[in-house]
């Protein structure tokens, strides 16, 4: 099975791009980030004509995840256990939310089982500042995947928890560990939140395959960052102990931000053995 997952930044504005990956890398599930758009306006019928089903979870312009597979879809949530909210009354633009949950959820978390895998697309909150009651919100979003992530493992579940992370793990994971010191992604309490899921159990795979420095899954629109290669590692796979002894293979596919109308993230695929 080939798990691939990607922040596409706008499904709609990107989905010619996003269905002609899917035929060339032949990727059986699509864990998809920042999709942009409510579920009445996310492209299903394109998807579905390309042989996948879709999962959404979108309520506005914000934020929004969704997964499509083509071996299944099946006990779709739309947020896991314990998933903490965000109040609007916080930071004053949260739109993104379900208002009859105190405090609102926010669309960035689906679970669905695919092939026999249960298969997590995850948008962790950004943080904003280390000042900033989201960066809060983020460390108890983390806080409470794991908790969640911890409870699966322990019952056995194969599991993937594929997403944008938010999170930059390691300094070679950043073009200039200068630029952001004292910024979010690389504090300590918020890399501490990410390899908390190796305590439960878990590993990374793309990291097991590709431990190089300097392998990027994401650069800016601005100051010609992408032929600068001034870039970031923040898209990574989560497996549970009864999934990542499957794994065989990872690939962060750089080309896909190549071209007229990229992504500012790029595809990152992980194979499994049957």
């Amino acid at each position: 099975m080939r798990l691939v997952t990607w922040n596409v930044n706008s499904v709609r504005t990107r989905v010619d791009r996003v269905l002609a990956f899917l035929d060339r890398s032949q990727a059986d599930v699509l864990a998809i980030q920042e999709t942009k758009c409510r579920d009445d306006q996310f492209p299903t019928a394109a998807f579905e004509a390309a042989g996948y089903e879709v999962a959404h979870f979108g309520l506005s312009q914000w934020n929004g995840v969704a997964i499509a597979s083509r071996v299944g879809l099946d006990d779709v949530a739309t947020r896991f256990p314990g998933q903490p909210g965000f109040a609007k009354t916080l930071a004053g633009d949260s739109p993104d939310a379900l208002l009859d949950v105190d405090p609102p959820i926010e669309a960035r978390a689906i679970g669905a089982t695919c092939g026999g895998v249960r298969v997590w697309s995850l948008y962790v909150p950004h943080g904003r500042a280390l000042d900033d009651p989201h960066y809060t919100y983020k460390l108890a979003w983390l806080d409470a995947l794991r908790t969640a992530a911890q409870t699966w493992a322990d019952a056995g579940d194969p599991v993937a928890l594929l997403g944008d992370w938010n999170v930059i793990p390691l300094d070679t994971d950043v073009y200039d560990p200068a630029a952001f010191v004292g910024k979010t992604h690389v504090s300590p309490p918020e890399r501490a939140a990410f390899d908390a899921f190796a305590d439960a159990g878990y590993a990374e795979l793309t990291r097991r395959f590709l431990p190089g420095e300097h392998l990027y899954t994401y650069w800016d629109y601005q100051q010609l960052a992408f032929p600068r290669n001034k870039g970031l590692r923040i898209d990574f796979c989560w497996a549970s102990p009864a999934l990542a002894p499957r794994a065989t293979g990872a690939v962060i596919d750089r080309d896909e931000r190549k071209g007229k109308g990229a992504s500012d993230h790029v595809p990152v695929i992980v194979d499994l053995a049957d």
